[in-house]
């Protein structure tokens, strides 16, 4: 009995022995881990608030993309107003250079012709309610394979091909492959993937007989025919698969009215025994006269009608020493239209809102491309006198003929691709 009182202790006292010794590994693990909990806890720092980037006057180039604020959710999935927005700070500059890019006409070439200033070249398109990226050369490129594009219009429509030139040549170089005898109508080829992009010369969309020289002088009154569409762009419609179709400002000049062969009126030709219908009256012929086509024609491809951009003269017009002195964009309200360009804008509204509807109805897939408003607030972006070479080297108070209309390359031209990829992309 003894002996069993022995055995049953020890095993009683190794029991206690081995509950004890599992309490204390227990204690020293709890203890173990809320150190290392209270330690993280007290070691991790707390995110950053993180700021825009703030742009010097004048802003210098970064390679630095700029943070944008979120955009919520809700806003992103909803179908965005890509026109109406805000130019903002942009510090990373321009995709392009004159030097980067060869293909920059004269006349535009503000850098190469010594405008000093550069804070022009630091601002881009945001819409308020999206986010809008940045054109991609690459992918637009990709998307074209086997495609043809073609710009119809004015010289702002050359303008525009320069500019989207320069971005795709970063990608690979266009060979030229057509001109015109005066370099008006273009086309080129990017060869790696069989694209091409031509600019047609057709101020007026419809028949002219135009009497001017390279510098814009007329010899004589435009005779317009408001019944005939212009062959130039007509004739290779159907073999386009994207195209962006735009007129305007031509209008504006001296004209005689033709319908059928035969003189209707005109517009400022007072010396002529001719009856005054007004740039106007032209205007919504003509357009209503081109939707028509389009909009019948049963084209498969994309079809942009862009509208009519703005000048920014002060103090007299082109010809009378109007100038652009403005180095920075405005805000929206503290610039109005023109009464001119009102006038024009208000006919191409309402004929591409006619014509949208019955597009819709024929399956033809016609866009509005409205850069009226966005352009308007740029008035810093035009060359001004630097249309010239170093205009002012010989003489610091010389007078010199501003271009107030067309666009410094790079500059606020450029966004307009981010718009235009956006909608083919994204529709």
């Amino acid at each position: 009995m003894v002996k069993n009182m022995g055995l049953n202790w020890r095993l009683w006292s190794l029991h206690k022995h081995n509950h004890l010794l599992v309490k204390v590994a227990v204690s020293i693990l709890l203890m173990g881990l809320a150190f290392r909990l209270l330690f993280v806890h007290s070691t991790v720092p707390e995110t950053p608030f993180v700021e825009k980037p703030v742009i010097p006057n004048p802003p210098v180039s970064e390679d630095v993309p700029e943070i944008r604020d979120p955009i919520p959710e809700k806003v992103v999935a909803e179908k965005c107003d890509l026109f109406t927005g805000d130019w903002i700070p942009n510090p990373s500059g321009p995709v392009y250079t004159n030097e980067s890019c060869q293909l920059i006409e004269t006349h535009q070439n503000c850098m190469k012709n010594g405008r000093p200033d550069s804070a022009y070249l630091y601002w881009r398109w945001s819409p308020r309610d999206c986010e809008l990226p940045q054109f991609d050369p690459y992918r637009f490129l990709e998307l074209m394979r086997n495609k043809a594009w073609a710009l119809i219009g004015d010289s702002i429509t050359r303008n525009h091909v320069q500019s989207l030139l320069c971005i795709l040549s970063k990608v690979e170089q266009p060979d030229h492959v057509y001109h015109d005898k005066g370099y008006k109508s273009r086309r080129w080829v990017f060869p790696s993937y069989n694209f091409t992009i031509s600019v047609l010369w057709s101020p007026f969309l419809v028949e002219a007989a135009i009497f001017e020289d390279m510098n814009g002088v007329s010899t004589s009154e435009v005779e317009l025919h408001l019944d005939q569409l212009d062959k130039k762009w007509v004739d290779q419609y159907q073999n386009l698969n994207y195209m962006i179709i735009s007129t305007g400002k031509w209008f504006l000049k001296n004209t005689i009215y033709y319908e059928n062969g035969t003189v209707v009126g005109c517009h400022s030709c007072s010396n002529k025994n001719l009856t005054e219908l007004g740039f106007d009256f032209a205007y919504q012929k003509a357009l209503s006269f081109v939707f028509n086509f389009i909009v019948t024609s049963k084209h498969k491809g994309m079809i942009l009608f862009r509208t009519a951009t703005p000048d920014h003269f002060e103090s007299g017009e082109w010809f009378s020493g109007g100038v652009c002195p403005k180095a920075e964009p405005v805000k929206e309200g503290e610039i109005e239209f023109k009464g001119l360009h009102s006038i024009l804008r208000d006919i191409e509204l309402e004929e591409f809102a006619k014509a949208e509807k019955k597009a819709q109805e024929n399956g033809v897939n016609l866009k509005l491309l409205d850069l009226s408003k966005i352009s308007l607030l740029r008035p810093d972006g035009h060359p001004g006198p630097y249309r010239f070479f170093y205009p002012f080297a010989s003489d610091k108070n010389a007078t010199v003929q501003n271009d107030c209309l067309h666009w410094c390359l790079p500059g606020p031209i450029d966004s307009w691709n981010d718009m235009i990829m956006e909608m083919v992309v994204n529709g």
